[in-house]
């Protein structure tokens, strides 16, 4: 692996990252073509995955550059596809180009491929290098791996907790983090697919849930709320807004059919799915029936009460922990991180990654090994 192979797989990865959460149910893929001699490169083309999934970045980055990917270096962040599917494979469109190298960063589980892009493409005579910042690749495409690998979207939970460890007050909605935090927040909704919840947040909080940065504001994901026996309000906004920013409610099959018409009637969608032996909704299940709907990567914020449930059936893959400068020094007050999220945390589990200070508030983010 050279130098200019990271520069330009940098380069890929920060393309792709950029179009996380608009490109569901494929991967948010980035492309660079390279030309020139080693010491001179030059980029003569990118490409990133278009919204809805089409058209994939290699294509894109190979039509910028024209004539002038004869004899160049593509650098990719994803094995090329090599399956026909709506469009071409991307392997037909590399080879036909002249590209004479190909550095991918990572190979693409995806059964219809899984080797076989990298394959076609050595066998057309065409150099590969595979493996180029494959780490950081696995990161921004740990939800197209999850969803191919396990059947669910990946999952990062989002808490936040006063300095003594506390994320509710009695009676009271607890003011936490600050608005830089706050705006870190809004930018992890405009890279996921979907913004995931629990009845009691929607109840107690009656959340927007929807990305209110400058410039960013059509980027609000899926809203998805857990509610196993239909007890959301059409009063809340959630259910108000429905037919101008897609909801989706999981309940379980035992729900009344009276609520579901209700929330149909405000543009919200209701699936059910299995329940687990309480009569709750069963989380792996529920993650489930969002992967095949496409959905491959989900926020959730919901309370600590859904946090440690997840924990608890080991479906957290990122967790940040936002801890604002205030303490709140009562009793009654619910703790941030029930047991089974500390076990997992304490068995390292979920291991620290970084560390931001965003403002007075501090944010530790700890992910399960890629």
């Amino acid at each position: 692996m050279s130098g200019a192979d990271s520069r330009f797989m940098g380069l890929a990865l920060a393309l792709g990252h950029r179009n996380l959460g608009r490109t569901w149910p494929n991967p948010s893929v980035g492309a660079v073509v390279v030309a020139g001699e080693a010491g001179a490169e030059r980029i003569v083309g990118q490409g990133v995955t278009a919204p809805g999934g089409r058209p994939h970045a290699e294509p894109l980055a190979l039509a910028m550059a024209g004539a002038a990917s004869h004899g160049a270096t593509l650098h990719v962040s994803l094995e090329p596809c090599s399956h026909h599917g709506r469009t071409p494979p991307c392997t037909d469109a590399i080879i036909a180009s002249g590209v004479t190298r190909v550095v991918t960063a990572l190979e693409d589980p995806d059964p219809r491929v899984a080797g076989r892009g990298h394959r076609l493409l050595r066998e057309a005579g065409i150099a590969v290098t595979t493996g180029v910042l494959g780490a950081e690749a696995a990161r921004d495409h740990r939800g197209h791996v999850t969803r191919v690998t396990k059947g669910r979207p990946s999952l990062h939970l989002k808490l936040a907790q006063t300095r003594d460890g506390f994320a509710g007050a009695p009676a009271e909605r607890l003011r936490i983090t600050g608005p830089i935090a706050d705006g870190a927040v809004h930018l992890w909704r405009a890279h996921a697919d979907a913004i995931l919840v629990g009845i009691g947040t929607a109840r107690a909080d009656d959340p927007a849930l929807t990305v209110r940065l400058p410039g960013l504001t059509d980027r609000s994901p899926l809203r998805v709320v857990l509610d196993s026996s239909l007890r959301i309000l059409p009063s809340t906004y959630l259910v108000r807004s429905a037919r101008d920013i897609p909801t989706l409610v999981v309940t379980t099959r035992r729900a009344p059919v009276h609520a579901k018409r209700m929330l149909a009637s405000f543009g919200v969608e209701v699936i059910g799915v299995d329940s687990d032996r309480a009569g709750r909704i069963d989380l792996s299940a529920a993650l489930r029936a969002l992967a095949e709907r496409g959905i491959t990567r989900v926020c959730c914020e919901g309370g600590p009460h859904l946090a440690d449930a997840l924990a608890a059936a080991d479906l957290v893959d990122v967790f940040t922990l936002i801890t604002g400068p205030n303490a709140l020094n009562g009793a009654g007050g619910l703790p941030a991180i029930g047991p089974a999220l500390a076990d997992r945390l304490a068995n390292g589990d979920l291991k620290p990654i970084e560390t931001h200070h965003l403002g007075p508030d501090q944010a530790v983010t700890y992910e399960r090994s890629v």
